[in-house]
């Protein structure tokens, strides 16, 4: 299994921390957000190489934190320069999937985010399905279900409808950007690009790609911290302590 980490976005509400250096690259403690995410997941021991999507930006950044590194990281640039320019989450998947020759099973984890849980839950539930799959957790606010994925489901989790930051929501259930392709569906992202599904939300795939294949959703059993602002940068600072026992 591959794991593609989402790390091609410009981060411009973290300015200025992030003007000339990639989020996932700033620290939460003693370790970047990477290394926090990629510690657990190596614990599954179930992936053969990490895929860091840059932009041509911050290429860089990540090759000189890669090579410090004893994992199978490689670093993919999409060629961008600025947040004018750039591809959106789901072309950045299918042009590593094109630049690697991919086809495997992949987990697809947005590089910006931080959970208190391991996602070797998600992998082992996503193994035993044995289709696509993602992450779900419930959202009360309906103001931040405006600004997310939402997914309806039916009692096995399956999911029936998905719709990316919905006008209105038909469910409380919230996508994190945290996603399982099972090798057979890896093939359909071009698909679904040329289909017309969106390209700036990873989860615009999952939503195209739940109406043609079963795809379940794994319930969260902690909680997701997204760093989207200075703000957010610093309350994770004071709260996140890794992975609760």
């Amino acid at each position: 299994m591959k794991c593609v980490i989402l790390a091609a976005g410009y981060a411009t509400r973290l300015y200025p921390l992030t003007e000339n250096f990639p989020k996932p690259l700033l620290k939460v403690q003693d370790k970047t957000i990477l290394d926090w995410l990629l510690a657990d997941i190596d614990s599954a021991g179930c992936v053969d190489q990490y895929i860091v999507i840059s932009n041509h930006k911050f290429a860089p950044h990540f090759r000189e934190w890669a090579a410090g590194h004893t994992l199978p990281i490689s670093v993919v640039d999409d060629g961008t320069e600025s947040n004018e320019t750039r591809l959106g989450a789901v072309r950045d998947i299918q042009f590593a999937i094109d630049e690697l020759g991919l086809l495997d099973d992949l987990l697809v984890i947005a590089g910006d985010n931080l959970l208190d849980f391991s996602l070797t839950g998600f992998i082992a539930y996503a193994r035993e399905k044995g289709t696509s799959c993602i992450m779900r957790y419930y959202e009360p606010d309906m103001n931040k279900l405006h600004k997310t994925g939402v997914a309806e489901i039916d009692e096995n989790g399956l999911i029936i409808r998905m719709e990316e930051k919905p006008a209105e929501p038909k469910s409380h259930w919230c996508t994190p950007p945290f996603y399982f392709y099972k090798v057979a569906d890896v093939p359909l992202v071009k698909k679904g690009i040329e289909s017309g599904c969106g390209v700036d939300a990873p989860g615009s795939f999952m939503a195209w790609l739940a109406a043609q294949t079963p795809v379940y959703t794994y319930e969260m059993p902690g909680k997701r911290y997204d760093i989207g602002n200075l703000e957010s940068y610093q309350k994770v600072q004071e709260t996140y302590h890794g992975i609760e026992a």
